[in-house]
């Protein structure tokens, strides 16, 4: 992965934001027709920066970016906080996703806190890993998809890491022994929160293809003023991408975080 990570890194401070899919271009053949739309948020339980939960609000920007997958942090499934709704299976219903996975990080007030998948394809099957705990409990959720008939089938993996840089250090670690002998492409996305420079994208780097973001328009935390990029799409391996769009959404209301969008198509098996 050490090509990808030095092409990233060179291309962070270019203005010339262009030059990223001449640059970004793979040996193989890519067929157009497999192109995956994915994308990244943290929905922070559907509570805006204004404190309002508002699902049909953040179903509305998912929409917006026509995505085939989207990954999703802080969900509630059956909590008091957000009136025992399953957070999951209503934005599955809302944005006309028609699947969705949950992965439990907790129990939490009478219900399940954790992340979601939402996919326009089936969902093959999905796997929660417990990830090392810090302050609180971590997973992982991992779902097999095949976006499109000709595509192969894919890894999406969503995470969210928590909360000092050695806790999410740790687990970083275990993701890539997780994944180690994953054959097929995976693609690590969330909410990393770290950010650029740091131990722990530094260690990811060396196993993922860490795309870099327009110079002008990377930061993805907090919404209404972005000072961070700590949301991330990574993929593997180089070769069997090819990257044509990777931008982080102009959305200030409806989270905390901004959404993160990757367009890359994937060659065949």
């Amino acid at each position: 992965m050490m090509p990808c990570r030095r092409l990233g890194a060179a291309l962070r401070g270019l203005a010339a934001w262009g030059l990223l899919a001449a640059l970004a271009v793979v040996p193989r053949q890519l067929a157009a027709q497999d192109t995956v739309r994915v994308l990244s948020y943290n929905i922070r339980h559907g509570a805006g920066m204004d404190d309002s939960v508002d699902l049909r609000r953040a179903a509305h920007v998912i929409r917006a970016q026509r995505p085939d997958v989207v990954l999703l942090q802080e969900i509630d499934v059956g909590t008091e906080r957000t009136g025992g709704v399953d957070q999951a299976r209503a934005l599955a219903e809302l944005t006309g996703l028609a699947y969705h996975a949950f992965g439990r990080f907790m129990d939490y007030r009478g219900g399940q806190y954790g992340m979601a998948v939402l996919s326009a394809a089936p969902i093959l099957d999905s796997t929660t890993y417990v990830l090392p705990a810090g302050e609180e409990p971590r997973s992982v959720l991992a779902a097999r998809i095949r976006v499109t008939p000709t595509a192969p089938a894919m890894m999406f993996v969503g995470i969210h890491l928590y909360r000092t840089e050695e806790e999410r250090l740790a687990q970083a670690g275990r993701l890539v022994e997780i994944f180690a002998h994953d054959t097929a492409p995976v693609l690590l996305v969330g909410d990393f929160n770290s950010q650029p420079g740091g131990s722990v994208l530094e260690l990811l780097s060396r196993h993922w293809c860490v795309p870099a973001k327009p110079a002008d328009a990377h930061f993805t935390f907090p919404a209404d003023q972005p000072a961070r990029e700590i949301d991330f799409v990574l993929y593997r391996p180089a070769d069997r991408f090819r990257l044509l769009e990777y931008r982080v959404v102009d959305e200030r209301l409806a989270s905390d975080h901004r959404p993160v969008l990757a367009v890359l198509v994937v060659a065949g098996d």
